[in-house]
């Protein structure tokens, strides 16, 4: 009953063995060995961009910061959602990349409107040299909320920023559950709808280690290999990262992945409906919901493994309602997730 986060399972059978095909004989380093190469051009034909610059890193945090730090000048900021993973999750990793640049919050909830986005835009600047400049703009897709950008909404968040001369990010840590869930390809949630640069990740949907960073004006990216390398980011043995990124692509394992992951956790809210209350469409694989503690408190001594998102299970009131995240990866399998149903609806 594993619903703690996509980061904790396990990779595919066929990712696994991607790297022991990979682990035999020498390659050149650094990325320039024939499996990296061909990585590459894959990802350039998946995302219809044959221009477009790639580059692999291991972790979603280096991509999302030193995507920024390409695009951002340390007097200028960042737009983006309070909610952004760029905000809550990333340790301050954007600004020390950047160099120092800040992170503006467009006020609202997790999901920016292209309203909420332009009154931001509007009121920054003012100051002259006293205030930081306009910079990028960064999209959480699905956002830390679970929640899932529409391509309108796309769209209209990257018309404004356009208007203004900014570029737009797109934090795609889980970019394949948010495909999967809009039914679109990831040229339609990306540079057709207006983003600059995306980030192909990997890492939540079965991968060991491996995000893609994708330039769609190779003009913009080229500063970025300069600080992959001083970021300490650029592997050597390269293959490996390619490897996993190789099997990911192959016969679309990348969005099958996802399928089962957005497929499990729409089970789990239709097995919770008429529980729990639900604080959020299971648009992809995250659900939040809040049972009593009671409740909560019998789920994890029965194995059940999940956050906590609003309130403690340390508490005299064993009726008040304690809103939790539910994460639902690949490998999530049915039965389990059969029985943590039947032990929420045996609690309540």
């Amino acid at each position: 009953m594993q619903f703690a986060s996509d980061n904790g399972g396990p990779a595919p059978r066929a990712v696994l063995e991607a790297l022991a095909e990979a682990n035999t004989g020498y390659a050149p380093a650094y990325g320039t060995d024939p499996l990296s190469q061909e990585v590459e051009e894959r990802l350039r034909a998946l995302f219809e961009a044959p221009e477009a610059a790639v580059h692999l890193v291991a972790t979603g945090t280096a991509a999302n910061a030193l995507a920024l730090s390409t695009l951002c000048q340390p007097y200028q900021t960042v737009f983006c959602s309070p909610q952004a993973h760029i905000h809550m999750d990333e340790c301050n990793a954007p600004e020390f990349y950047t160099g120092g640049a800040k992170l503006t919050l467009v006020p609202g909830d997790d999901r920016m409107t292209a309203e909420a986005l332009r009154a931001v835009i509007l009121g920054e600047e003012g100051r002259g040299v006293h205030g930081p400049k306009r910079g990028p703009v960064s999209i959480t897709q699905v956002t830390e909320y679970g929640n899932v950008y529409t391509l309108e909404a796309l769209r209209a968040l990257a018309d404004v920023a356009r208007d203004h001369g900014l570029p737009v990010h797109l934090d795609g840590a889980r970019f394949a559950n948010a495909c999967v869930a809009l039914g679109c390809t990831p040229a339609e949630m990306t540079w057709k709808a207006g983003v600059n640069v995306a980030v192909f990740g990997g890492t939540k949907n079965g991968l060991l280690g491996v995000e893609a960073v994708i330039f769609f004006d190779p003009a913009q990216a080229e500063a970025f290999a300069h600080r992959r390398k001083r970021g300490g980011h650029l592997f050597s043995k390269h293959r490996y990262l390619a490897a996993q990124m190789a099997a990911y692509l192959r016969d679309d394992l990348w969005r099958d992945l996802a399928g089962r992951a957005n497929a499990r956790c729409a089970e789990l809210a239709a097995g919770l409906d008429g529980i729990a209350e639900i604080r959020n469409e299971a648009q992809a694989n995250m659900l939040f919901a809040a049972l009593p503690r009671a409740l909560h408190r019998r789920l994890m001594a029965e194995g059940a493994a999940y956050h906590i998102w609003e309130g403690t299970l340390e508490g005299d009131d064993p009726a008040e309602m304690l809103t939790a995240r539910f994460v639902c990866d690949w490998a999530l399998d049915a039965a389990e997730l059969q029985r943590f149903v039947d032990l929420v609806r045996a609690g309540a």
